[in-house]
């Protein structure tokens, strides 16, 4: 139980990652991935990377500069634009649907416009799920600079669309449904230079 704990990437740039294991008993065809970072990086860090083998970004959240973020689904991605982060906590959420190819992107709480990508793709099951590290082949070929190094928090990834009001819920650390991957019970392995800390604040 992570409850009230971050994960502190150290170095910058850094080889460390965290692997997170999922149940995924079917292929995605709607998700929901949140999590909280704080960092003072500027040049471009990956938050959240799920690879499969037939494509190493299967979903990814990029950061590619402090005002911008990137949301991949099967390799294609679509961006977001944000004012640049006061060097504070960030909590974003992206949800994705087959069906419509709609993306949904929420910072601290509140929804960007949203956007198309990949309709009628599905997400394949069988994946590496990376923190700290971007994959450019399944389960590996880092680049270090695109290393994430600063804290990270209140990591989920749930295989259906959130609601609005469970989007506000999530930045909120309220009660949420249940999920693949959840920050209260997360199953994880720490590779190289990462440290469990409490938080610091709330």
């Amino acid at each position: 139980d992570l409850y009230r704990k971050v994960f502190v990437f150290r170095k910058d740039p850094s080889d460390a990652y965290v692997v997170l294991r999922a149940k995924l008993e079917q292929p995605l065809r709607n998700f929901t991935v949140c999590l909280r970072s704080y960092t003072d990086l500027t040049r471009p860090h990956s938050l959240f990377s799920y690879a499969t083998k037939a494509q190493d970004n299967e979903i990814l959240l990029f950061k590619p500069k402090p005002e911008e973020y990137r949301f991949y689904v099967g390799g294609k991605f679509v961006t977001f634009r944000v004012p640049e982060g006061r060097r504070d906590w960030e909590h974003v959420c992206a949800s994705w649907e087959s069906a419509t190819g709609i993306a949904e992107f929420w910072l601290n709480g509140k929804p960007w416009p949203r956007k198309g990508l990949q309709r009628g793709y599905t997400v394949g099951a069988t994946a590496a799920i990376l923190l700290g590290q971007e994959q450019d082949s399944f389960g590996g070929g880092f680049d270090l600079y695109n290393s994430f190094s600063g804290e990270l928090t209140d990591v989920y990834l749930w295989d259906t669309g959130l609601s609005p009001d469970k989007m506000r819920a999530a930045f909120l650390s309220l009660r949420l449904p249940p999920a693949l991957l959840a920050w209260k019970s997360l199953s994880y392995e720490v590779k190289g230079d990462v440290v469990v800390k409490s938080r610091l604040r709330e």
